[in-house]
């Protein structure tokens, strides 16, 4: 009888220490991307998922204590599948906006992709749009940058130059056409850096002139992925580790 008691006490130990283990199991979270806008997110030439949003995510992971396993998924339609559960959260260079937190829930704010300026490489002592007084600067129509440079060609006589295409404006600036482009972070550092047919003759210069922060978005009302997330990521950022990553994949 004492032995039948004491495998019983043995298997009921055992159990709580497969339960303990469990519970001490790191959270895995799915996170969607559409792996099309570089230096963001991409898929490099051996089929992996790789960018600044990617490494990112990485060192929250590793600060929070929790996995992560992205997957490629096409922008149309990433959001509903966030709302049906296909995955935990995007992170996919999404825009903080006032319209999407009615339907979706954002991290911290982990990345800001402002307007910023982009130059020819010989280009000297120019930092801002006002450096540029008496010189043309393009961008593309109906967006942040082109409305940028509204705000100050009038009082600082810069002429603007307004493209359908932002690589329009881009191969102007190459072939000495005009004198600045003006555009989001992430793009320039796209043609600037990632570009066979730039790269080495152009630079992006100054810091962003405008604040469009990008955040990781959930399910509405999951705040269970949310804090594990925002957890990692505050960590990351207040550590300052973000920097190294920025500066890895923008400059």
């Amino acid at each position: 009888m004492l032995r039948k008691i004491l495998t019983g006490l043995m298997l009921v130990g055992l159990a709580i220490g497969v339960v303990s283990c469990a519970k001490k199991a790191p959270t895995k979270l799915t996170i969607a991307t559409d792996s099309t806008f570089p230096p963001m997110e991409m898929v490099d030439t051996n089929k992996n998922i790789v960018g600044l949003d990617v490494d990112l995510m990485n060192a929250a992971a590793k600060a929070g204590g929790f996995t992560v396993e992205f997957k490629s998924t096409a922008w149309d339609g990433i959001f509903a599948g966030l709302d049906n559960g296909k995955y935990d959260a995007v992170m996919s260079s999404v825009t903080i906006t006032d319209e999407r937190k009615k339907t979706i829930d954002f991290s911290v704010p982990y990345f800001n992709a402002g307007q910023i300026l982009v130059v020819k490489t010989e280009a000297n002592g120019v930092t801002t749009l006002d450096d540029l007084k008496g010189k043309t600067v393009g961008a593309q129509i109906g967006t942040t940058g082109a409305f940028e440079i509204d705000k100050v060609k009038v009082a600082d006589k810069i002429t603007e130059k307004t493209y359908d295409e932002i690589g329009l404006a881009v191969a102007d600036l190459v072939n000495g056409r005009i004198d600045g482009v003006v555009v989001d972070t992430p793009t320039a550092a796209n043609y600037v850096l990632q570009s066979d047919t730039y790269k080495g003759k152009l630079k992006i210069v100054g810091k962003p002139f405008t604040e469009e922060y990008y955040g990781v978005a959930v399910k509405k009302g999951n705040t269970k992925v949310l804090d594990i997330i925002n957890a990692g990521l505050k960590k990351v950022l207040d550590a300052g580790d973000n920097k190294a990553i920025e500066d890895k994949w923008l400059k």
